[in-house]
């Protein structure tokens, strides 16, 4: 019993520390952003998304981007857009990833939970909110911009990690 308690802290342990780090990484990745309009569009995000989603899951993946926007909002590198333009994108490659299909193309439908979820929640709460008078289709081009060459980005990294043989990303499986 007790093993089994010391194996199951380490699995948090090591959970949490993977969400911090896809944190981070999200965070130093922000520098590299092109502004469209009121958006910053950021690539890497999405990449991290897509690894994120496929190594920690829907749930961790979702904290991940969570405090990667935050932060990003904090030091004024990002907007406040980064909320819905990054935490759908990840739940739908770590839900259907983890859920459904086991297959590292998922990480292509990025796109789909940031474009359509994530550009729908911008023009019709976020953007009015803030006061701005932007369409629908305005959002779903600029995080098109950001998602598609963010989730190729995110496919390659998860085909160069699962040749590591010291690194198993199925971690929030257990490793199975």
């Amino acid at each position: 019993m007790l093993r089994g308690n010391r194996m199951k802290k380490n699995y948090s342990i090591r959970l949490f520390t993977y969400t911090a780090l896809f944190a981070a990484l999200a965070v130093l990745g922000s520098f590299v952003h092109f502004p469209i309009g009121p958006v910053k569009v950021f690539p890497f995000q999405h990449a991290i998304n897509v690894a994120a989603g496929i190594m920690i899951g829907p749930w961790y993946g979702m904290v991940a981007a969570f405090l990667a926007a935050l932060v990003r909002l904090m030091m004024g590198t990002g907007t406040v857009f980064a909320f819905p333009g990054g935490i759908p994108g990840v739940l739908v490659v770590g839900a259907l990833y983890h859920y459904f299909f086991r297959r590292d193309w998922v990480g292509f439908l990025e796109p789909i939970g940031t474009v359509l979820v994530g550009a729908t929640l911008s023009a019709y709460l976020v953007a009015p909110w803030m006061e701005m008078s932007a369409t629908l289709s305005f959002f779903q081009i600029s995080f098109l911009f950001s998602s598609f060459p963010g989730s190729i980005i995110g496919f390659l990294l998860i085909k160069v990690l699962r040749k590591l043989p010291w690194l198993n990303i199925e971690l929030f499986n257990g490793g199975e």
